[in-house]
């Protein structure tokens, strides 16, 4: 093993030989991230200083005798053994090839500065931060004092915390071992820490403090910083708080550090601007999106440069801590509840059961019990009936608009998705409980507790009248009953695919290739009309089947009839599908049995949306498909358009010449406007995935006013405005007719749009009265 390697050599998996902070300086230089250079002194120039200085005995013998619990006894250990290390000298060759490195740093230029850091080989790790027990000295100047201060680096193994932690922390002193960072000396005028994740509350934060100086006195905690929180996901700056700082620390005459004071006009000014703040945040989700886990991240500014000093993975996020003061024992759990898992919070609540394992590949959905927590890779249409039966969800990938989300949410149950591992790391019949509010899954079950009901005239008076119409989205046809209890005005969106999945379980083509059309109408029919008895006479809005070829070759049949396609997502699916000489009978015997709900059961407030238009000939023939079945569009049955594809947005003005109304699909208008997978984990954590972007606003303003102008409704199915309350106030202000939510969130979104509605009469009056 080499004893001297450049830091660019390295990365993260060299934590062996040069210690945490070196591999990962190495990992970022790799990544492209702007490092100050250096090399590092590996863990065998340490062995190599050991073993020439003959103390290793004499080391073991004093720890043998240590009590770590005596703050004595750790202090005097610690003062025998680095005055061991002071009195022996570095091999002669050893101290050739530091100065030979601490030279071509510079390149033949003037000799500058260094930083001379320790990195143990134990520090820095995912499950155990050793972070600043070891020593690190600044401004150093002469190929002498470098050498002195590797020597003291290598002696800060053994400081009287360092010493403490690895006993109580379990780690053998004589397997931790010392490497040492030499890099050149970055003159900082403003410095700090940045945690890609609020430490305290596990909110998706990012958290900056800074401070004027070299860093070692924030990080030591002798000045208080400013404090900047930035939204993870959209990089913006949520909030501020400026500190007063009248000193900070600098390069003194002799080389050490020393005070400074700082300029009264300065003290209690912003240190960062705001373009800094979103470049250092910008940063901070790029180093985290690398190591795919909150980071802590030291960084420093030259010359308005940013720097990165060290960046080790956050350890103290499975201490409890919930977003507003709420703990885990709040539900019951113990203080001490070990986190498992962690991922993305996708459908709120809490639940808990023994895991069960589902294999996309085997299919194997009867080990889920009612009460289990399903694990498994993805979700699919094919797993909805045993979704139905779990407790809680937990998947491997998957972001907060995937599959899983989406019917966790209308199923009022909890969810996580983008839980890495998760099927490796949680075990069948391992009793579990799922946050998905946090997106934490905890090690045990948390007790059931009693809802508290409260009275009818409290729950009546409690919901606001709003001017937008209220609409709520549905698939599940035996949550029907429960749902049109809430103070909505009808189903904005009901998902046929269900009824496919659960009812059916069988390819259409199959089935019609078999003889049983009439086994396909009635079943479909069944489940249509229990939404529709459950809602009536409100109106019920049934979106025709919009499978992608993958979900329908899955099914049962289906690979007879579906071709395989690189990129289903925009492939054969909605309304190309129904015209396709292929597919258009089973579009038929779609048809066949919402006329069948209409006519025969006499539920005349069904009416049908189309998903994935994308030309105007498509509807034409759909229309003449439906016209042939008996479904013509008048005043009591009404036809709309998904508006999910820009080119929806393009030629609303053509479009709505065959329709009553557009519903908005936010999911897949902004991933065919933005080109980001709805899916992608790496997208959604970076922002690119964001209804509330200013091109998907636009293109909503655009179709309201084309749509309004031809008579035609507006409104929305899509997720974004269940989970984003200041999207739904835009949508308000836009004019939108209707908003159609989850269940879970119909309350709390009827007064964010009440109060959005009284602002904007307010501000009406306002202007009248001027």
């Amino acid at each position: 093993m080499k004893r001297i390697m450049s830091i660019s050599d390295l990365g993260k998996n060299d934590i062996d030989i040069a210690g945490g902070k070196g591999a990962n300086l190495g990992e970022l230089v790799s990544a492209g991230f702007n490092v100050p250079p250096g090399f590092v002194l590996t863990t065998a120039a340490y062995d190599y200083f050991l073993e020439n200085s003959k103390i290793n005995e004499k080391v073991r013998d004093i720890l043998a005798k240590v009590d770590a619990n005596a703050e004595p006894s750790l202090q005097d250990a610690s003062a025998r053994i680095r005055d061991l290390f002071d009195q022996v000298e570095i091999p002669a060759d050893l101290k050739e090839q530091i100065i030979s490195s601490h030279k071509a740093l510079f390149k033949g230029k003037k000799m500058g500065l260094v930083a001379v850091r320790s990195s143990a080989t134990a520090e820095d790790l995912p499950t155990a931060s050793f972070a600043g027990q070891q020593d690190t000295y600044l401004n150093v100047e002469t190929p002498e004092d470098l050498l002195d201060k590797v020597r003291k680096c290598w002696s800060s193994l053994y400081t009287p915390r360092a010493i403490y932690y690895r006993v109580t922390k379990g780690f053998e002193h004589s397997k931790v071992k010392l490497a040492v960072v030499v890099q050149k000396m970055i003159n900082s005028e403003i410095s700090g820490i940045m945690f890609t994740v609020d430490p305290n509350s596990e909110l998706p934060h990012i958290i900056i403090e800074a401070g004027y100086g070299l860093g070692e006195a924030l990080v030591g905690g002798k000045v208080t910083p400013d404090t900047y929180v930035l939204d993870k996901f959209h990089n913006k700056i949520l909030s501020k708080r400026i500190a007063k700082q009248s000193w900070k620390l600098v390069r003194g005459k002799s080389g050490d550090c020393e005070k400074a004071d700082i300029p009264e006009e300065m003290r209690s000014v912003q240190k960062m601007t705001d373009d800094q703040i979103s470049a250092l945040g910008e940063i901070g989700r790029n180093i985290e999106a690398h190591y795919d886990r909150p980071m802590d991240i030291e960084w420093c500014i030259e010359e308005k440069v940013i720097y990165i000093v060290q960046a080790r993975p956050v350890t103290t996020l499975s201490n409890g801590s919930k977003p507003n003061g709420r703990t885990v024992e709040d539900h019951g759990l113990a203080k001490s509840a070990k986190i498992l898992v962690k991922g993305l919070g996708a459908s709120p609540g809490l639940a808990g059961g023994p895991v069960r394992i589902v294999s996309a590949e085997l299919m194997n959905l009867e080990v889920v019990k009612k009460g289990d927590v399903m694990v498994t890779l993805m979700t699919s249409p094919d797993m909805v009936p045993a979704m139905t039966r779990a407790a809680a969800i937990v998947t491997d990938e998957g972001g907060m608009t995937c599959h899983a989300a989406i019917v966790a949410r209308e199923l009022g149950i909890p969810c996580i998705v983008g839980a890495s591992h998760a099927t490796e790391l949680l075990k069948d019949g391992m009793m579990i409980s799922v946050d998905g509010s946090m997106g934490v899954v905890y090690d045990g079950l948390a007790p059931k507790k009693e809802e508290a009901k409260a009275p009818a005239a409290v729950i009546a008076q409690s919901f606001p009248v709003t001017g937008t119409k209220v609409l709520v989205n549905m698939a599940i046809p035996q949550k029907a009953e429960e749902v049109s209890k809430l103070p909505v005005q009808g189903v904005g969106l009901m998902r046929i695919e269900f009824l496919f999945t659960s009812y059916i379980q069988e390819h259409p083509c199959a089935l019609i290739e078999r003889g049983e059309s009439k086994f396909l109408v009635d079943k479909l029919a069944d489940g249509i009309s229990m939404v529709a008895k459950a809602f009536y006479p409100r109106p019920v809005i049934l979106r025709t089947s919009d499978f992608k070829t993958n979900e329908y070759r899955d099914m049962e049949g289906g690979e007879k009839f579906e071709p395989h396609e690189e990129n289903p997502m925009i492939g054969w699916r909605g309304c190309s599908r129904y015209v396709s000489d292929s597919y258009r009978e089973a579009f038929k015997l779609e048809l066949k049995a919402i006329k069948k709900v209409r006519e025969e059961m006499g539920l005349k407030n069904l009416h049908v949306m189309l998903p994935f238009v994308r030309t105007i000939d498509e509807v034409r023939k759909i229309t003449a498909m439906m016209t042939e079945v008996g479904l013509v569009r008048n005043r009591d049955f009404k036809l709309y358009l998904m508006a999910e594809i820009p080119c929806n947005i393009f030629m609303a003005e053509e479009f709505a010449e065959w329709c009553d109304g557009f519903s908005i699909g936010s999911n897949d208008l902004t991933q065919l406007t933005m080109g980001a997978d709805r899916d992608s984990d790496v997208l959604g954590k970076m922002g690119y995935f964001d209804e509330r972007n200013e091109a998907i606003k636009r293109a909503i303003e655009i179709l309201i006013e084309k749509a309004h102008r031809k008579g035609c409704t507006v409104g929305i199915c899509g997720q974004a405005p269940s989970v984003y309350p200041e999207f739904t106030e835009f949508l308000v202000k836009a004019g939108i007719d209707t908003i159609s939510l989850n269940p879970d969130t119909v309350i709390s979104t009827l007064n964010v749009i009440a109060s959005a509605e009284k602002r904007i009469l307010l501000e009406a009056a306002r202007k009248t009265l001027q």
